[in-house]
């Protein structure tokens, strides 16, 4: 009886491990389909929460992307510039639209800690923890 009892557990304990590790909830940066905005999708239900919560109090008060252009090979400026714009909640995804449109050729730097984890199991078993939080960053090409 314990034997069964034993492999039950280990199985229930396989099984979660699995299920939970196939899962991918980092949120997906994007160009729009006409690339005049950046869209951030798949926003975990939490962190959707609270970006609901805080963007009801003062929209105009948050910052939830920073988009910088990137110097290119050719550019003799070489500090990346930051784009300003405004970022709004539309459903289940954030869209940001720059002030001034994107140009082609040119690289762009986002950067968001949306749906950000401090510590999560695999960084915890790697042994891979840091003492700062680090943003989600994506490199997109116009």
């Amino acid at each position: 009886m314990f034997k069964s009892v034993k492999y039950l557990l280990l199985f229930v304990i396989l099984f979660q491990f699995t299920a939970c590790s196939q899962r991918n909830d980092k949120p997906i940066i994007t160009f729009s389909a006409d690339s005049s905005s950046i869209v951030i999708k798949n926003i975990d239900q939490a962190s959707l929460f609270e970006i609901k919560k805080t963007y009801q109090v003062n929209p105009d008060s948050i910052k939830l992307i920073s988009v910088l252009v990137t110097p290119g090979a050719q550019d003799s400026l070489q500090d990346e510039k930051d784009i300003s714009g405004k970022a709004v909640l539309a459903g289940d995804s954030v869209i940001f639209t720059p002030a001034n449109s994107f140009v082609k050729g040119k690289t762009y730097l986002v950067e968001s800690y949306i749906g950000v984890k401090f510590a999560d199991k695999s960084k915890l078993f790697k042994g891979t923890i840091k003492h700062n939080l680090e943003p989600q960053t994506q490199m997109l090409s116009r």
